[in-house]
């Protein structure tokens, strides 16, 4: 791998585990307040957002100038988000700022693999990018989780700067501060990420242009017959991440009576898992196999109905690291092609906007029907029945549009050969 590779893994690992220990300090901080249980989920949803409604703007943002600037601009937005949220505007409004940097983050943060190396390296680059994206979601969990237990958040609140008074008064408060600090890191290293090179000059600057464009590009990677199967994986897997990490969150509570900061360290085992799948199907699965995988979404459907029946910590763990493990290995290779078809058709930063855009309609949509039902008391161990057998369900409905494609003609030509390079420019 070149060395630019390795600086942004670095940034990507500091700005995704502050995204992740700011989740944690934002539940906590509604539940100071006092705030009603379907607002959790409402605060993920109010984060993804800014994905749905600026997806036909930050792909042209993010194709518009070297990829490294744009991930320090939007690095700042991020910061921006938690002064708020420390301050003065609720956490779902704050956190919803925060979304808006992540938002425009995202299409730099994996358009400029496709820049970088050429595409008989993107399986392994998304391998080890997963990869420290899921350590970082350990470690920001773990870190939000100890950040708010009362002897840290203790010593952080008896901090005490002569002759200023900082405001920060409770834990989640603290919290916040520290994770800022992540943020800082993280915008270090995106000034030092290469230039690739590659001509970053937008067709149009005019919003309805772009709209439309965008449009375009939707229905392009719709209609590709791979392109289809891997956005609908990728969008059935971050809908269901998003959905099982608050249900997580309930299960520790009526299964193992775990409050939030040690219910965060199960999420971690989650995580654990889909690094170590991450890193297997970049080590055992080509590009070209990619969607020999599919079978392996219906398992991690099966497995997370197991979860009822599970009542011991010991248990737990074993069931969370295989979830986990299934839902590592299957997303990596769809989630290279998925980028490489887009990078072929429509250019990286529009292709990763596209997927953005469908994969944060899922998660909207998967957590808005989990509020609904906490909101109507259905029972956690209904609310993971019916998790799991939609999960399932729909991998099954995935693999059949597939067997339709390959019946309809040859797809080989299609699936890229590990030989074939990005050209330099677009």
């Amino acid at each position: 791998m070149k060395a630019g590779f390795y600086i942004i893994m670095a940034a990507q690992f500091f700005s995704s585990l502050a995204d992740n220990a700011l989740l944690v300090a934002a539940i906590q901080m509604l539940r100071d307040l006092d705030s009603p249980a379907w607002m959790t989920p409402a605060l993920k949803q109010c984060f993804v957002f800014s994905y749905v409604l600026l997806a036909p703007l930050v792909g042209a943002f993010a194709d518009s100038m070297p990829k490294g600037r744009v991930m320090l601009i939007t690095n700042g937005v991020k910061v921006a988000g938690c002064s708020l949220m420390l301050f003065t505007l609720h956490p779902l409004l704050a956190y919803a700022v925060v979304g808006l940097g992540a938002a425009a983050y995202s299409p730099a943060k994996y358009g400029i693999l496709t820049e970088l190396l050429p595409a008989r390296q993107l399986v392994v680059a998304n391998g080890w990018i997963e990869g420290t994206t899921v350590a970082s979601i350990i470690l920001g969990v773990l870190l939000g989780g100890v950040l708010i237990s009362g002897p840290i958040s203790s010593a952080l609140l008896a901090i005490d700067i002569p002759r200023i008074d900082t405001g920060v008064e409770t834990p989640p408060q603290a919290a916040i501060c520290v994770i800022m600090g992540a943020y800082a890191i993280a915008g270090l290293f995106n000034f030092y990420i290469p230039n690739t090179g590659v001509d970053h000059r937008t067709p149009s600057k005019n919003p309805i242009f772009l709209i439309r464009e965008f449009g375009h590009c939707c229905a392009l990677l719709w209609r590709d017959k791979l392109g289809q199967i891997s956005l609908a994986t990728t969008t059935l897997f971050w809908g269901a991440g998003a959905t099982l990490q608050f249900i997580v969150i309930d299960w520790a509570a009526s299964h193992l009576c775990y409050n939030l900061s040690r219910a965060s360290y199960l999420q971690g085992v989650v995580a654990i898992g889909i690094a170590l799948g991450a890193v297997a199907a970049a080590r055992f699965v080509s590009l070209r196999n990619a969607v020999k995988v599919l079978p392996l979404g219906v398992l991690m459907g099966v497995a997370i109905i197991g979860m009822i029946y599970v009542q011991f910590l010991e248990t737990s763990v074993i069931l969370m690291t295989a979830i986990g493990v299934l839902a590592g290995f299957f997303v990596v290779p769809m989630n290279a092609m998925l980028q490489h078809r887009g990078h072929v058709l429509m250019g990286a930063g529009h292709s990763i906007a596209v997927q953005n855009f469908n994969e944060n309609i899922g998660v909207l949509v998967m957590l808005a029907f989990y509020a609904l039902l906490v909101f109507l008391g259905v029972s956690t161990n209904q609310v993971i029945v019916l998790f799991g057998l939609f999960v399932a369900g729909m991998m099954l409905l995935v693999m059949w549009r597939h067997r339709i494609n390959l019946a309809a003609g040859d797809l080989m030509h299609l699936i890229a050969t590990e030989r074939v390079e990005p050209t330099p420019n677009r």
